[in-house]
């Protein structure tokens, strides 16, 4: 089972272990980040996320299908939470805002199976995450070493005990949350700057797990990031969150320099181009000239004024279908609607 657990297994090789967050819902959003090149893990978030039960249960599917390893961070650390993530057959268990040692006894005994635990054993959906020949009662006696337990310390409390957290038996990981852990020492992160003391923060915890024999994580909020807490020594990094991702590909998609790379020519809604001053339609004929965010059409014999007013990327828009009244040819300097 252990061979089976993806994260693990690269955690066991000393390299760092670099992972996705999906926080939207849905098992074909899961199977589209699992197949990322080069993704180890993906944490189906259901504690910021918009993940409900059933639907943490079809990701972590989804997710060990692709032969990544679905690791579950639950809102807290109370005993059934921790059930449903580790049935659902999660490879990993995130638990957030562990402040004691204490907190961390306790999410140990929820996730182990007896006798270092009190996990109940019942569910028939664990064993295919890792492998389809796992039986039930294989599954059983192996998952407590086969299931990686993640605590993650961001509060300054978890950072005065982190030492002592560290130490407790059945714990793996240290995962280092920076957002909140900053917020609860006084340094909150503004922009990209992080403060001396949070950095020092960070490199405690990191040395905390080190010295306890754990692995060290952090949640990173691009690749450059991962990248550099990697260099650092940090076992196990993340690299994007899929809301994240999606928005920064479509706003880099809609760019006003994607868009307009070929120069802005000022088109207007009817697909007419201003040339020399006039809007020209896309068969040569011209129908006055646009100023002010206005422009003129002429229907039913007389010259209508239309309103229009200027997007972003320099497109005319129209507003309003319906015509202003009979335009001021004057005022446009119109000229006739003739071939050239």
């Amino acid at each position: 089972m252990q061979a089976a657990n993806r994260l693990q297994r690269i955690l066991k090789t000393g390299k760092t272990a670099f992972g996705g967050w999906q926080m939207l819902p849905g098992a074909n959003l899961s199977r589209t980040i699992a197949r990322t090149p080069n993704l180890d893990w993906i944490c189906v978030d259901t504690e910021h996320g918009n993940i409900s039960d059933d639907s943490m249960h079809e990701c972590v599917a989804a997710i060990a299908a692709c032969g990544v390893s679905p690791v579950v961070r639950v809102p807290e650390g109370q005993h059934w939470m921790i059930k449903r993530a580790l049935d659902a057959g999660a490879h990993g268990l995130m638990v957030p805002l562990v402040r004691s040692v204490e907190d961390a006894k306790n999410i140990v005994k929820y996730s182990k199976f007896p006798p270092r635990g009190t996990r109940g054993l019942g569910s028939p959906f664990s064993m295919e995450k890792f492998s389809p020949e796992i039986t039930q009662m294989q599954y059983f006696q192996e998952a407590n070493d086969a299931t990686v337990v993640i605590l993650q310390i961001e509060t300054a409390k978890a950072l005065e005990n982190v030492r002592r957290i560290a130490a407790v038996p059945g714990v793996d990981v240290l995962l280092v949350g920076p957002f909140d852990l900053g917020n609860s020492i006084g340094h909150p992160i503004m922009q990209a700057d992080m403060d001396p003391e949070l950095h020092e923060a960070i490199a405690e915890t990191h040395s905390a797990a080190q010295d306890s024999g754990k692995w060290s994580a952090i949640y990173c909020r691009d690749g450059d990031q991962a990248r550099h807490h990697a260099e650092q020594g940090f076992n196990m990094c993340s690299a994007m969150t899929d809301a994240v991702a999606l928005n920064k590909a479509f706003g880099e998609a809609f760019s006003l320099e994607r868009i307009h790379q070929q120069g802005q020519s000022n088109s207007s809604p009817n697909g007419s181009v201003m040339v020399d001053g006039h809007l020209t339609s896309s068969d040569g004929g011209r129908s006055g000239l646009a100023a002010e965010g206005s422009s003129a059409d002429e229907q039913d014999g007389e010259f209508n004024e239309i309103q229009y007013e200027e997007c972003r990327h320099g497109e005319w828009v129209m507003t309003c279908e319906v015509c202003l009244g009979p335009v001021d040819t004057g005022k446009y300097g119109l000229v006739d609607h003739e071939e050239d």
